[in-house]
């Protein structure tokens, strides 16, 4: 009887083994999506909670993407670049801009959505202190930081794309005012609204949303795009440059060319000022042409 019963267990062993070893090889990588509050890219409170573009778009590429499974991540930036250049996690980063320093540990998609350029953002009884700076409705950055006393209240570790970031590297680190934290862009407006700081750089379109999100009023405000800088911005996915995140993009690659020309400029040209809607989405079918 013992012998019979160390042979069936033996058997059951042998039955369950082949399960055992197969677990490891089926189980799903986790990918972390990194994401911050970054109106109206992702919006994480109030009554337009989860309507923002990116908001919008992650969905799509994690249901055509069953091989992973997803784990979404509030962090902000600072934060979010740390994970992304922690080579022992699998982390993606739906709204990132390239650069040359990000290149390095980071492998990015093709352009997924053109956004408007990022400039000074100013309440408008600060007008005058800018004025000499002026060209047109563009301002001399460079010029208007170095030659005077004024700060500029930046979003710390945030890129604003590769002419802009390279004007703050030329400027005093007192000329900046950086803020940390996942509402960083809000709390710079607040302390622009206090009158503690006169200069924000922003980007108008996550302005707007921010400075009615405050019951304020847009009439306070103007906006100055940057002399030498390209109208249009390119958002990407960016993954870490490991084996995984190299894979991920190869695949988040196949699923961009139809979402952006058939859902992302829809869903940023929404958040724009009515009078720059329907430019923008003419401009947009442009954009990729010659990709």
């Amino acid at each position: 009887m013992r012998a019979a019963r160390r042979l069936r267990h033996l058997v059951l062993l042998c039955g369950l083994l082949p399960a055992l070893l197969m677990q490891p090889a089926n189980a799903k990588e986790r990918l972390f999506w990194l994401v911050r509050d970054l109106p109206p890219f992702t919006i994480f409170e109030g009554p337009e909670k989860g309507q923002g573009v990116i908001d919008q778009l992650l969905p799509l590429l994690i249901g055509q993407m069953p091989e992973y499974d997803h784990s979404i991540v509030r962090v902000n930036r600072a934060r979010g670049i740390q994970m992304l250049q922690d080579h022992s996690s699998f982390t993606c980063d739906p709204t990132l801009l390239w650069t040359p320093e990000r290149a390095e540990y980071v492998r990015f998609s093709m352009p997924a959505v053109g956004v408007l350029s990022g400039g000074l953002v100013l309440r408008k009884d600060s007008q005058a202190l800018v004025a000499p700076y002026l060209d047109g409705q563009q301002v001399d950055l460079h010029g208007l930081l170095s030659k005077t006393m004024l700060q500029l209240g930046v979003v710390a570790e945030r890129s604003y794309g590769t002419q802009i970031d390279a004007i703050l590297r030329q400027l005093p680190d007192n000329a900046l005012s950086r803020h940390y934290g996942n509402d960083a862009t809000a709390n710079l407006l607040q302390m622009q609204q206090l009158g503690r700081l006169r200069l924000v750089l922003g980007y108008w379109h996550e302005v707007r949303y921010l400075v009615q999100q405050q019951g304020g009023s847009l009439d306070d405000y103007r906006f100055y795009p940057v002399q030498g800088v390209p109208r249009y911005q390119f958002l990407h996915v960016g993954c870490s440059d490991t084996e995984l995140g190299r894979a991920a993009i190869a695949h988040i690659d196949q699923l961009l060319p139809a979402l952006r020309q058939e859902v992302l400029p829809a869903q940023y040209a929404r958040w724009l000022d009515p009078a720059l809607q329907g430019g923008y989405l003419e401009e947009s079918k442009g954009f990729f042409e010659h990709q």
